[in-house]
């Protein structure tokens, strides 16, 4: 068997209007009813899901959350359009089943973890949900099933939470039951790079399993990239955001440069980015939300200080990222103070709270505690965002978002997350504008982060 090798299965054809209903499902492996079961019906697991049924595979959605399957079955979740199109297929085909019975498990041929592995206010990894998700694929797991997580975790968690559980349990790794780890690779809100198509990098706990797991990413995936072990694949993915997070916290610090200098940042990164090879763009803004970049690195510190390694550059990358919303609350004030105006009792909009474009997704949204620390500081707050009627901020406050910003009359306007569908023409010249976005090049009386 070679490693370190990429392997690609024929591209399939879908209709031109979008995707139709699978024809007939894939043959399933003998004594399992389901090809597949997906846990975590998230950001990640439900659209793996739809593009498993999408390819023939009969499918086992499961979600402990019974919320969480009442809002997939009104379609309420939030998908990019073509997963809508899947989801609609797939709730009317009988290859694909919603579930919240742990014990449904034992009918998949393979079942994949997609669970969120975030972290807590000390920035500890919380590996609980986690750890509830694989204790109950090992106490439900039969002979014949390829396990495969996919949540960004410290290396050697796989071995940790699955094989060794699964031995303890009597199973023989590689011939019984077989382990692997493939990272996901979903960016939510984001069409440009179809699901499909993005290359899985995959390690086996042992040369079958990493067989039974490429197998098996190759039912929906076009490309699958093999490594050596588990715990290459691990940190391959730790590796990804790492250098995302790295990259971030250098555009926010160069851009607060670019600031002291009089130069928009913005048109400095664009220029940079026109040179072909050797430079990658990042853009500076408020902070960093989602799962991913927010939260992974800290997996990788924490491990490490148990092996007393040091990674500075890593560390104070983060120390930034944490430290931009306090940032943008302090520019807020400079810029109020320098219009002769305090904090107190001033009426701030906040522009968008999701952590991203056109996502309803608040994931460790800069925004939350960019609102939370306005009115800490005595500012009267409010915010738009159309993809959110209200919001409950980590201090238990609960916000209403604004229907008509023209009536709060806002001192300043802080354009946090720009939607395709944000608004900004009511905005008045005698308002102030804090572009966290350094793109709002439209907007009258606008300064920069």
């Amino acid at each position: 068997m070679t490693t370190f090798d990429s392997i690609t299965r024929p591209q399939r054809t879908e209709e031109a209007e979008g995707w139709s209903a699978p024809v007939q499902p894939a043959a399933t492996p003998t004594g399992f009813e389901f090809d597949v079961a997906i846990v975590g019906l998230g950001y990640v697991g439900l659209p793996t899901a739809l593009a498993y049924h999408g390819s023939n595979s009969r499918v086992l959605a499961l979600d402990v959350s019974e919320r969480r399957i009442d809002v997939i079955r009104s379609q309420q979740a939030d998908l990019l359009e073509v997963d809508q199109a899947r989801l609609s297929i797939a709730l009317d085909h009988p290859g694909f089943t919603l579930s919240t019975n742990p014990d449904d498990l034992s009918r998949a041929a393979a079942v994949i973890v997609c669970v969120p592995t975030p972290v807590d206010e000390h920035l500890i990894p919380d590996l609980s949900i986690l750890k509830g998700a694989t204790a109950m694929v090992v106490d439900h797991a039969v002979a014949g099933q390829v396990l495969m997580l996919t949540s960004t975790s410290y290396v050697g968690c796989t071995d940790d939470l699955l094989v060794k559980p699964l031995i303890e349990r009597g199973f023989t790794i590689g011939s019984d039951v077989f382990v692997a780890f493939s990272a996901e690779r979903i960016d939510p809100g984001n069409a440009s790079f179809d699901h499909d198509e993005v290359p899985r990098v995959v390690g086996g706990a042992t040369a079958e399993c990493e067989e039974e797991a490429t197998k098996l990413l190759l039912r929906y995936v076009t490309n699958v990239h093999r490594v050596r072990s588990l715990a290459a694949a691990e940190m391959t993915k730790l590796l990804e955001n790492t250098f995302r997070a790295v990259n971030i916290a250098l555009a926010n610090e160069f851009a607060d440069i670019c600031r002291s200098l009089d130069l928009n940042p913005a048109d400095v990164v664009d220029a940079a980015a026109t040179k072909p090879y050797g430079f990658m763009p990042f853009l500076a803004g408020p902070g960093v939300g989602g799962h991913c970049i927010p939260c992974d690195p800290h997996y990788l510190l924490w491990q490490l200080r148990k092996q007393r390694v040091a990674a500075p550059m890593i560390t104070q990358a983060m120390v930034e990222i944490a430290a931009r919303p306090h940032r943008v609350v302090d520019r807020v004030q400079e810029v109020l103070s320098g219009a002769g105006s305090g904090i107190v009792g001033t009426r701030v909009l906040v522009m968008g709270i999701s952590y991203k474009p056109d996502v309803a997704d608040l994931r460790e949204s800069p925004a939350l505690e960019i609102l939370d620390e306005l009115i800490e500081r005595g500012a009267t707050v409010a915010f738009v965002d159309d993809h959110f009627d209200g919001v409950t901020l980590p201090s238990g406050t609960h916000l209403d978002a604004v229907t008509d910003p023209v009536r709060f009359d806002a001192e300043i306007v802080v354009l946090h997350t720009r939607h395709s569908t944000t608004d900004l023409t009511w905005i008045e010249p005698h308002q102030l504008v804090l572009d966290t976005t350094y793109r709002g090049v439209d907007v009258p009386q606008r300064v920069i982060l």
